[in-house]
């Protein structure tokens, strides 16, 4: 399917409201079936057309923020509550000042083993 403009959509968009809405007219005065059932496929396609918009909008918001430093939280990784705060690699390789002192005044201690 080729792709179609924004603009496009939002016209076929207020085309099927127009539509869906004189189907309703229809129900209240008592229209045929075909109209009736007309109503679920014409809801349907709303949908559709909303679900493409919506993709291709969130499609750009990657593509503007992929190179940006922070993102918004929608385009963010979802992961876990855990994962997300858990430390980084780098936080996890830092060591205290204190730490450093008694790995380099106490260093592991080598043993020659006999057999």
């Amino acid at each position: 399917k080729p792709e179609k403009k924004k603009d496009d959509l939002q016209k076929q968009l207020e085309e099927l409201k127009n539509e869906l809405a004189s189907l309703r007219v229809a129900k209240v005065t008592g229209g045929a079936a075909s109209k009736l059932s007309k109503i679920r496929v014409v809801r349907k396609s709303i949908a559709r057309v909303l679900t493409v918009i919506h993709q291709t909008q969130k499609e750009n918001l990657r593509k503007y923020y992929r190179s940006k430093r922070y993102k918004p939280k929608d385009l963010r990784q979802k992961k876990t509550r855990a994962m997300r705060r858990a430390l980084t690699t780098y936080e996890k390789s830092l060591k205290t000042s204190k730490q450093l002192r008694k790995e380099r005044l106490y260093p592991m201690r080598k043993y020659a083993v006999k057999e």
